[in-house]
């Protein structure tokens, strides 16, 4: 009897290390929403990084390199359109498996989700419209500066004024900015760069930094992150990530500014 006993004994230790062991191992195992797809969130709003398609597809900068490292992963890509300051949160909860949609890597978003190495380098700068007088950050105290949701650009008006008008998208605030609203946009320069381009009668003036851009991912999925890391190395050393960048903007925004 004790026999048989300590024979059930042993037999349940084995199950519980082996069940132990299951779940640990499953833990660097990579995780996705749906097996065999590579389910990426972007605004569609931000322009030329994620905007709309006449067939209600989104296309872009960050489309592209979305689907780049989703080839790389031997993965599907499936893309969805979210409101830029709810991308995030979505990623954290499970609902996508990463954002590609031109994050900044900062201390706080780095506290609930986990980042690539930088995909691109950019940049905040203000935009006014021609007849401004307006120059740098300081010429903007007390007066009315429009961002972006859920971006980063709030916190550099915070440090000169309380009228902070938060927009949709940064296309929205430009929009607005060049039909007589608001006072300056602060936003990404190549955003700012192509919204003059496209005939917005707006003017770039002081740049307020550099910053750099990565594809969030759950904290628990470090697996997935170091797939999408080796994918993105390997088209930085093909010229995958130039040729993306070359073809949206005529230059290449994927290595550090002093090393172009």
């Amino acid at each position: 009897m004790n026999l048989l006993r300590k024979g059930c004994f042993i037999f349940a230790l084995i199950i519980l290390l082996t069940a132990c062991g299951t779940e640990k191992a499953s833990t660097n195992e990579r995780k996705l929403v749906e097996e065999g797809k590579f389910i990426y969130a972007a605004s569609g709003e931000y322009k030329p990084f994620s905007y709309m398609k006449e067939d209600g597809t989104m296309t872009g900068f960050d489309i592209e390199v979305a689907e780049a490292i989703a080839k790389e992963l031997g993965l599907k890509p499936v893309q969805k359109k979210f409101k830029f300051g709810g991308i995030i949160e979505g990623v954290k909860s499970g609902r996508f498996d990463a954002a590609v949609a031109s994050h900044e890597i900062t201390e706080e978003r780095l506290k609930v989700v986990h980042f690539s190495t930088p995909y691109y380098y950019s940049g905040p700068q203000i935009f006014v419209r021609p007849d401004s007088k307006v120059e740098t950050l300081n010429d903007l105290k007390g007066k009315e500066i429009a961002v972006s949701k859920g971006t980063t650009f709030a916190e550099l008006a915070k440090q000169v004024t309380d009228r902070i008008i938060l927009l949709d998208s940064d296309v929205v605030a430009l929009e607005a900015l060049s039909k007589g609203k608001h006072d300056a946009v602060i936003t990404d320069f190549v955003t700012g760069k192509e919204a003059i381009g496209a005939g917005m009668k707006i003017v770039g003036k002081e740049m307020l930094g550099r910053s750099e851009q990565g594809i969030a991912v759950a904290m628990d999925n470090d697996k997935l992150l170091k797939e999408i890391n080796k994918a993105l190395d390997k088209l930085r050393e093909n010229g995958t990530l130039t040729k993306i960048s070359q073809k949206y903007f005529g230059e290449d925004i994927t290595v550090l500014p002093e090393k172009q």
